[in-house]
């Protein structure tokens, strides 16, 4: 696997819910590319509960969400906004246990609507939730001008 370094850290304005280190009240997301995926192994935090040590059902959409957009930025090399997200809960997510893994891949590209498959996977690697999010992708130069969509090369080159 192959770390991805964030690129809008230190930007202005940039304090992102999902993957900004510097929000204290975030997830603080990394992500690595293995071959066609992208993936996320986290750490549960305290304060993301829902059910008595189960993780929250919106933390978990949001982590699905936030993988699918740097599956992106960094497969599709560009950027895009979230049109549609599907999420299916299949058992509970436990805090307690250990660290939770995140893998993104592609289904399908139609147009510029990129179609993303996410898994989330417990501390045994169990299958707990499953979605598909579908992007909304701007071409390269749009990404740049409406995205700060960074060059591709700096979430590689650090």
């Amino acid at each position: 696997m192959k770390k991805v370094n964030n690129p809008f850290v230190g930007r202005e304005n940039y304090n992102c819910f999902g993957c900004s280190p510097e929000n204290n009240g975030g997830l603080k997301m990394e992500f690595w590319e293995d071959g066609e995926e992208v993936v996320c192994e986290w750490t549960p935090k305290d304060h993301v509960h829902g059910f008595h040590n189960v993780l929250h059902g919106g933390i978990q959409s949001t982590m699905m969400d936030e993988i699918a957009s740097w599956y992106v930025f960094v497969k599709l090399k560009t950027a895009g906004v979230t049109s549609k997200l599907e999420v299916k809960y299949k058992c509970p997510v436990l805090l307690n246990k250990g660290n939770i893994t995140l893998r993104a891949k592609l289904n399908e590209m139609k147009r510029n609507i990129a179609d993303i498959y996410v898994g989330l996977y417990d501390y045994k690697g169990k299958l707990c939730a499953e979605g598909n999010i579908f992007y909304f992708t701007f071409d390269k130069t749009k990404a740049k001008e409406k995205l700060n969509y960074p060059e591709y090369e700096e979430f590689f080159n650090k």
